[in-house]
């Protein structure tokens, strides 16, 4: 293998981490409850259908005909109570109705306190995303140092490669910066 292609595969595993650590995120902030119905919210709910634990969006469609409310539509009528049952032990905050066939999920308007109490979840969720681009970068500084070690690349290549890394680091918190600012403004609208 050549000098630096080793290096390249350990830098574009690196971006594809953050890559990845940056999708996380994302779900993560559109599971947080914003005062508007989402599918995000219930998606990965884990459902018990017929003994068995699945995430509610294999077991039915979910839509929003209203912007407080939520519909879901079970492809397995026989799962509803299963369903209902997981959304009444999650910590949604809403009571769900159901006429046999559908689910009605209806959001009531967040108040003042709760909308805070959400802020400070997602900041939370956003300082984690950030160290996890931090620990990605810090392993691919190691596997990178552990090169040039051995002798497969030289100390000029390690040092132009780790002030790229750096820079491609500070975009990606960067990037996290924007979508906690974007999340937080959805928040704290009313």
């Amino acid at each position: 293998m050549a000098e630096n292609e080793l290096a390249e595969m350990v830098v574009e595993d690196c971006h594809d981490k953050m890559r990845k650590a940056i999708e996380h995120l994302k779900g993560e902030f559109g599971a947080v409850r914003t005062g508007r119905a989402n599918p995000a919210v219930v998606e990965k709910l884990m459902i018990d259908s017929y003994g068995v634990m699945v995430p509610l969006q294999q077991l039915a469609g979910c839509s929003v005909p209203e912007p407080r409310l939520l519909v879901i539509s079970p492809y397995d009528k026989g799962n509803i109570k299963a369903i209902e049952k997981a959304i009444q032990g999650s910590d949604l905050g809403v009571n769900p109705s159901n006429d046999g066939a559908v689910i009605r999920l209806a959001f009531p308007q967040l108040t003042e306190e709760r909308r805070k109490e959400l802020v400070k979840v997602v900041k939370n969720r956003a300082e984690e995303g950030r160290v996890a681009i931090r620990n990605i970068r810090r392993d691919a500084r190691k596997e990178l140092e552990g090169l040039q070690k051995d002798g497969d690349i030289s100390k000029d290549d390690l040092e132009r490669i780790e002030k790229d890394l750096e820079k491609h680091t500070h975009q990606v918190v960067a990037e996290v910066d924007d979508l906690l600012g974007h999340k937080e403004k959805e928040l704290l609208a009313v």
